[in-house]
């Protein structure tokens, strides 16, 4: 199961929710590393639901399948991005992996530098994807803190989160674990006082070989190159 991930390398949000022409709704204005056009990713998989481009070229991106929130919430997610200054190369009803580039930040419609203004929701894309809100502005549907849907990672450096609590997903430690197999309740292993051979010749007609050791090493048992398990 994806575990939404922040849309850009570098955090750097200019602009919170609650305050400004964010009043009354969770959005954020996302700056990338510098002043330039960074790249937006799609922080799911996810399908296009709604273009809007009479106003901020707004883009309506909703999970294909439900994916974990960092409180553990399992749902759909629906995500809001605006202000990329052309939209021609997306389509409702593409469908964008997760981590892909697809969006970019800029300044078409009501903002003053490059930035990406970004809004998310639980659950599926519902009516017309927003609502004017309380303070005049139109905002996304079941809005959503950022924090509460998004997490991080180490591939995303942060240069300012406004003191924004995001999740961590930390990483895989992967490693080789040792060959363990279930030892059947009928298998018989040698003792101290019996001989490998011993065993093999008066068993081996019943018993089927599973596993041959090529070297000395700890395999849930301990064997010596040579030595073979056989079960009845």
């Amino acid at each position: 199961m994806e575990k939404p991930l922040y849309p850009n390398s570098y955090m750097r949000i200019t602009q919170g929710y609650m305050m400004g022409t964010h009043l009354d709704s969770y959005a954020i204005d996302e700056a990338g590393k510098d002043t330039g056009i960074s790249d937006l990713r799609a922080p799911f998989t996810g399908a296009i639901k709604k273009i809007y481009k009479a106003g901020a070229n707004e883009v309506w991106l909703e999970s294909v399948d439900k994916v974990e929130y960092p409180d553990g919430t399992v749902d759909y997610m629906t995500i809001l991005f605006c202000h990329d200054n052309n939209v021609d190369d997306l389509f409702i009803g593409k469908v964008i992996k997760k981590g892909e580039v697809f969006y970019q930040e800029g300044t078409k419609g009501n903002a003053s530098g490059n930035h990406c203004h970004i809004e998310c929701a639980k659950g599926k894309f519902s009516g017309t994807g927003w609502h004017k809100n309380t303070a005049g502005f139109w905002s996304i549907n079941n809005g959503k803190k950022p924090e509460e849907c998004l997490w991080i990672d180490d591939s995303i450096t942060i240069i300012n989160s406004r003191g924004y609590q995001f999740k961590k997903i930390e990483k895989n430690q992967s490693s080789e674990s040792p060959i363990t197999k279930e030892e059947p309740s009928n298998t018989k292993l040698p003792t101290s006082n019996e001989k490998v051979e011993d065993i093999e010749t008066s068993t081996k007609k019943e018993q089927k070989l599973i596993f041959t050791c090529n070297k000395d090493d700890t395999y849930a048992i301990k064997l010596k190159k040579g030595q073979k398990l056989y079960l009845e």
